[in-house]
């Protein structure tokens, strides 16, 4: 499945919630050297119960806005 997700990096918390079609993630890592997309991956795959090999960013890896794509086990 592919995703469209809008991460906000350096928040106080770690949430996933889905606003107006788009998947808004908050990750507490800076998006400096690739850390927030880091933890973005951690975070879909705890959501959706997938390794997180399964979990990759398709397009936007320096932007806020992604694609991203989940695959099912």
């Amino acid at each position: 499945m592919r995703l469209e997700v809008r991460v906000i990096p350096k928040a106080g918390r770690r949430e996933l919630r889905e606003e107006g079609g788009i998947l808004k993630v908050w990750v507490t890592s800076p998006a400096s050297g690739g850390r927030a997309n880091r933890e973005l991956i951690e975070v879909l795959a705890e959501h959706f119960g997938v390794p997180k090999s399964m979990v990759r960013i398709l397009k936007g890896k320096s932007s806020r806005r992604k694609l991203v794509e989940v695959q099912n086990i």
